[in-house]
Order: C-alpha cells, then sequence, then structure tokens
C-alpha cells in the first residue's frame, strides 16, 4: 500500500451507510498472455491462477482485478465492492427497498456477499472485506536536489516504476445521471465532482476524490483503471517504460482538474486504458465534500497535450 499522510482522522463514518473499497474488479480478454504482458510491463505484479491472471501491486498481498480468457472483445464482467461485515444486513434491507433483485446463480456468482445488476446490466457484489482503499492522502515524493548536485542519474540507472495500488476505475454508462443516483442509493458512495458527460464518486468512509466514476456512452465498458504512483517523476517514466515495451499510444502526461492528479493514459491492447496516477485528492472520512458541477472543456484537465479524439469513445 501506498505510504499516506495519516494525520489522525476518523475511517469510518458511523452515520452512513457505504462501501468502503473497490475492493477489486473482473474482466475478460481474447487472450491472457496478451494481458500478462501488457500488465507485466505497466508494473504489476501478473500472477497466474489456473484459467485467470490475479494483479496484484508488488509488496502487497491485495488482487485489485482478476482478468479472464474466453471473449472475442474485451468485457467487464463484474465489480466487488468492500464493506464492514457488521453492515452486509444493512446494505441487503436498504438493496430490498431500492426493489434490487438479489441473485443467487449466474456466472461469477458466489454465496459470498449480495450480487445484483446495476443500471446498465453489470454484476455487481457487496461483501465483507477488510478496507483496501487508503485512509489518508498518499504522500508524494517530489525531491529537488542541492544546488552542486545532479538532479537526476540516467535513463538506465532508473528502477522499474511499480504501482502501489489500484486507485480507481471509469465505467461507461448509456445515462449518467441514472448510474450516479443508482451507485448513491445502493452503494453508498457520493457524488465529487461532475463535468457534463462524467462523473465522480468518493467512499463514504475515507477515499480517494473518485474510487469510480462514470462517463456517458453508448454502452457500459471499462475506460480506464488507475493505479497510484508515487511522483509525477514516476508518472513520465512509466510513460517511457511502456512506450520501450511497445505501448507508445496514450495521453498525458497531464494533470487532471476533477481530483487534480497528475495523469499518463497507456493505451491497452483492447483500446481501453491503464493510467499512472499520482497526487489525487482525498476525502477524509469526517469530511462532507462539496460537489461541484463543471463545464467539460473547464473540467477536463489542467494541462496536456490535446487527448486522442476517440479518447472517450467505448470499443468494448
Amino acid at each position: 500500500m501506498a505510504t499516506t499522510n495519516t494525520q489522525p482522522s476518523p475511517a469510518r463514518r458511523r452515520d452512513r451507510l457505504g462501501i468502503h473499497s473497490l475492493d477489486h474488479f473482473c474482466f475478460s480478454v481474447p487472450d491472457l498472455a496478451v494481458a500478462k504482458q501488457f500488465y507485466t510491463a505497466f508494473g504489476l505484479d501478473v500472477r497466474d491462477a489456473g484459467d485467470a491472471l490475479h494483479l496484484h501491486t508488488f509488496g502487497h498481498s491485495h488482487c485489485w482485478a482478476i482478468v479472464r480468457e474466453g471473449t472475442p472483445h474485451k468485457r467487464i464482467q463484474y465489480l466487488s465492492f468492500g464493506a464492514y461485515g457488521d453492515e452486509i444486513e444493512a446494505f441487503r434491507a436498504r438493496l430490498g427497498s431500492e426493489n434490487v433483485e438479489l441473485l443467487r446463480s449466474g456466472a461469477h456468482v458466489t454465496d459470498e456477499g449480495l450480487w445484483f445488476s446495476d443500471c446498465d446490466g453489470r454484476l455487481v457484489q457487496i461483501k465483507a472485506a477488510a478496507k483496501s482503499s487508503p485512509d489518508g492522502k498518499s504522500v508524494v515524493l517530489n525531491p529537488s536536489t542541492e544546488a552542486g548536485t545532479r538532479g537526476v542519474g540516467t535513463r538506465a540507472e532508473q528502477p522499474p516504476v511499480r504501482p502501489t495500488r489500484l486507485a480507481h476505475i471509469l465505467l461507461f454508462t448509456t445515462d449518467l445521471q441514472r448510474a450516479v443516483s443508482f451507485y448513491s442509493r445502493t452503494l453508498g458512495v457520493r457524488l465529487s465532482d461532475e463535468a457534463e458527460v462524467v462523473a465522480f464518486m468518493h467512499g463514504v468512509h475515507g477515499s480517494d476524490h473518485h474510487l469510480v466514476a462514470f462517463g456517458q456512452a453508448n454502452g457500459a465498458g471499462l475506460h480506464h483503471s488507475s493505479w497510484d504512483v508515487r511522483s509525477i517523476q514516476e508518472v513520465g517514466l512509466g510513460a517511457m517504460q511502456m512506450a520501450s515495451a511497445g505501448y507508445d499510444r496514450g495521453w498525458g502526461v497531464g494533470r487532471h482538474v476533477l481530483g487534480s492528479n497528475y495523469f499518463f493514459y497507456v493505451r491497452d491492447p483492447w483500446d481501453s486504458y491503464a493510467e499512472y496516477s499520482c497526487d489525487i485528492d482525498y476525502v477524509p472520512a469526517d469530511i462532507d465534500w462539496s460537489s461541484q458541477s463543471f463545464t467539460a472543456d473547464n473540467g477536463f484537465y489542467l494541462w496536456a497535450p490535446p487527448p486522442p479524439e476517440d479518447f472517450a469513445h467505448d470499443y468494448e
């Protein structure tokens, strides 16, 4: 897990029911070997798990994502959100009050936790799990050097960039406001900010500015997964690392307005993205974040090269 600025702060709210983490997500691809090559180059600890790959970060036992094989195109299979164990029955009651049908069978559905379909037909799980979202803002390392010394070593001397944790995912939805309302009412996540065709949501028990985000599209695919790194330097080095491995399409380096994070998006083999992210805003559990609405041109990014024309296209 990334080092965090851990000033004494409650890691749980007692006055609101809500998930605390995006525990993991699962998606399928045509060829696991291609996925293993890409995510290994990206800097993840990719582990073989029978007929799937488990995506870890080095030095951390948590599995952030599961990649399966068997679909002709990349496809999101399910989302798993972590909640405190003593709140599972309260979630069951909430889902019932919202007339959300609980699933007891089907692909990926297990006896663990609560399974249901979201407003776009995506499979969602709420389960009792340890909190994997951070309890404080990640420490950012951008040191300078004293006069008379070299600021950096050569490219050959740089260690590989290895993200510390999954930060968030952005999902496409066919109805942005419906998705925001559904996830707020069922999972208890709260709107952080929005900009016309995109909305960002955080966990009430302390999380980054967004642990899940939604973008308006004609389908319900996965746009990107975002992975936290320790510095702006690592964002740039990550871009070079992937270009050297043959993945030279993407967007960045830049800085977002909503979330404030520095970024570089690497285009993956399925025309979605994996993002190196650094210094994202953090919403502590004891703060009621005031969400704002922005125009798309004013709220997308503070500075960056122009994004690819099809950056927001849902290829899934």
